[in-house]
């Protein structure tokens, strides 16, 4: 993953291989790539031996929800029986029941349960993530999970980006207002600034949360405060959200399930990176998915993601997420490691540190139980990781049956 990026269009589907490569890595950084052959009069204090195994840059996740408490597998079996997401809502169910158990959540609870999924997710090759807040949707509970996100950066080796949601729904109480709901919000920004809890903003502009107006406006208030733009676009209905992140100049529109022929033509002429979320049209038992297909063939840049969460897409396993965009986006093996690495981490605001193996930047680095890249995406389902180095540093090893 040798190219600047972010990588757009055809040249997506042109990779650098190197065969029988050694890399030199010291404090940290990558300070050597050549041949296992000239690797040998090098001075050296450990070696990893990969065995012919393939190795990649560490995976780069532009999309989850990491923290929030409780969970909804209650819900599975009501979506199977058919019953509607708003009767589930009524039951008190659905997003509002994330939100409920975040509310009720202790900070300590919250950061030990994240760790768990933080953990799990760097099991599976994923070195540098960004996370969201919007499991609150107040101001208390909305800066508790910043704040955790902020300590779990301090305190575990995955660098995480993390980013304000707190437009992620509107809560009960504001039903019939959503400005005002919006404005309380914009009133955290200079807060999370002094803190500096979040490096990016987010909106869910969709068809019974927030209009396009309505977040055109809340964007260019955090834009005003210095903060980098995400949008949450054209998930369910085709409003306008792409081509409002193209506007913007977003980093990201994320989702664009139902994005238009005009969302994606503006999107492939802008430097705004589509995030592609497969996982929650699979999970939701979708039979449409985002065209990214036709993204890429018009020219844009496009990352893919789990979007874990734990409504509409439970896995942390962003392997799992290369094999279905190879199935249902119908991305080619060299897309799908362009989206997962350089572009996931140019869609964060990351590209100059993550997302390739090139002499002086960080070495976050995946051995794989894999003989080539073709591999990862047509043996699903399985965690085909054997180590995982972070910094220079091992912090995983897949330990076989004792």
């Amino acid at each position: 993953m040798d190219k600047k990026g972010p990588v757009k269009g055809t040249d997506m589907n042109a990779l650098t291989i190197w065969h029988d490569a050694a890399i030199g890595i010291r404090d940290g950084v990558v300070v050597w790539i050549g041949s296992s052959e000239e690797a040998t009069i090098l001075e050296t204090t450990q070696t990893i031996n990969a065995n012919g195994r393939l190795v990649t840059p560490g995976l780069v996740e532009p999309h989850t929800h990491l923290v929030f408490g409780g969970s909804r597998e209650k819900e599975l079996a009501l979506k199977q029986q058919g019953v509607p997401y708003l009767d589930i809502l009524k039951q008190g169910g659905g997003i509002l029941s994330t939100v409920r158990a975040t509310q009720e959540a202790s900070y300590e609870s919250l950061l030990e349960k994240a760790l768990f999924h933080l953990d799990r997710m760097a099991t599976y090759g994923i070195t540098t993530l960004e996370a969201k807040s919007g499991y609150g949707l107040d101001r208390d509970t909305e800066l508790k999970q910043l704040r955790v996100v902020k300590a779990l950066n301090e305190q575990h080796p995955l660098d995480i980006v993390s980013t304000f949601l707190g437009a992620h729904a509107i809560p009960v109480h504001y039903k019939g207002d959503p400005e005002a709901f919006l404005l309380e919000m914009s009133e955290m920004f200079d807060e999370i600034k002094q803190e500096n809890l979040a490096e990016f903003v987010d909106i869910f502009t969709e068809t019974g949360v927030f209009t396009v107006p309505q977040s055109r406006r809340y964007l260019k208030k955090a834009k005003e405060k210095g903060f980098g733009l995400k949008i949450h676009a054209d998930e369910i209905d085709p409003l306008g959200g792409t081509e409002l992140a193209v506007e913007l100049g977003a980093i990201s529109g994320d989702h664009l399930a139902v994005t238009s022929y005009e969302g994606i033509e503006k999107l492939a002429n802008s430097n705004t990176i589509g995030v592609i979320l497969p996982g929650t049209s699979f999970y939701l038992g979708k039979d449409d998915y985002a065209r990214a297909r036709e993204m890429i063939d018009a020219g844009a840049a496009i990352a893919i993601s789990t979007d874990f969460n734990p409504g509409s897409s439970v896995t942390e396993n962003l392997q799992l997420i290369m094999s279905i965009a190879a199935l249902k986006l119908k991305l080619s093996p060299e897309e799908i490691w362009h989206a997962v690495t350089v572009n996931a981490a140019h869609a964060i605001g990351r590209g100059d540190v993550a997302g390739s193996i090139t002499v002086g930047r960080k070495a976050d680095i995946v051995v794989w139980d894999a003989p080539n890249y073709l591999y990862i995406p047509y043996h699903y389902g399985v965690n085909h990781t054997n180590t995982v180095i972070k910094n220079g540093k091992v912090i995983y090893e897949r330990q076989g049956l004792r």
